[in-house]
């Protein structure tokens, strides 16, 4: 895919002006959208390395910042999930009011307690979402609403992120929708590893295109 072929812009999202980037392959099969706790996670280069790859199999990406940098300094907004749930749904909003955009599947990648944020939105708008991906997540802080969540869900785990692996697994015991758990050996919590990463994005990348052709057919 030529330079050419994608677009990508800075994005401004919901009343509080959350910075993101946003990248748009040509033709693109569905919309990812990307959910850290932390702050400045559009800045992410793990985030970022993930996004370009899935832009080459034809996935548009949204990067943002679920915090402001004045929310993020305070550490207990990283584990508010309700707060992050709700500024995901904005950006979710946001973003199927975009031309080009608003008729696509929709899939949501959480990372940290940014999964359980994500599970927490699939939940509470199980028609707005078509599929989920979990990296090294704490779906565990989805908590009562991980029965409610209708969007196939993928959980990714490092082989040596031992105490995240049994939260996944704790986690996937009280889904009732389809999904998978996927240890990736040898990584831990950030997939720093070499070719780690790499197995999150075949990992993700086949998921997401398998669910948004299944919702693209209808």
């Amino acid at each position: 895919m030529s330079d050419k072929a994608e677009e990508k812009r800075i994005v401004w999202i919901g009343n509080k002006r959350l910075e993101g980037i946003l990248r748009r392959p040509a033709g693109p099969i569905g919309l990812a959208i990307f959910a850290h706790g932390a702050g400045s996670s559009h800045l992410s280069p793990r985030n970022n390395r993930v996004a370009e790859a899935l832009g080459q199999r034809g996935i548009a990406t949204l990067l943002f910042d679920l915090l402001t940098i004045e929310e993020a300094a305070d550490r207990a907004n990283v584990f508010d999930i309700p707060l992050l749930s709700v500024r995901l749904l904005e950006a979710l909003d946001w973003a199927q009011d975009q031309p080009g955009l608003g008729a696509l599947p929709v899939g949501l990648f959480g990372a940290s307690t940014g999964a359980a944020a994500a599970l927490v939105a699939a939940a509470r708008a199980p028609e707005r979402i078509d599929a989920v991906v979990s990296r090294g997540g704490r779906a565990d802080m989805a908590g009562d609403e991980l029965p409610r969540v209708r969007a196939p869900v993928l959980l990714i785990v490092g082989g040596l992120d031992h105490p995240v692996i049994e939260m996944n697994e704790a986690a996937a015991g009280e889904m009732t929708c389809a999904h998978r758990l996927e240890i990736v050996p040898g990584a831990t919590h950030l997939f720093e590893e070499p070719g780690t990463l790499d197995r999150v994005v075949e990992l993700a990348g086949d998921w997401f295109t398998e669910h948004f052709r299944a919702a693209a057919r209808g």
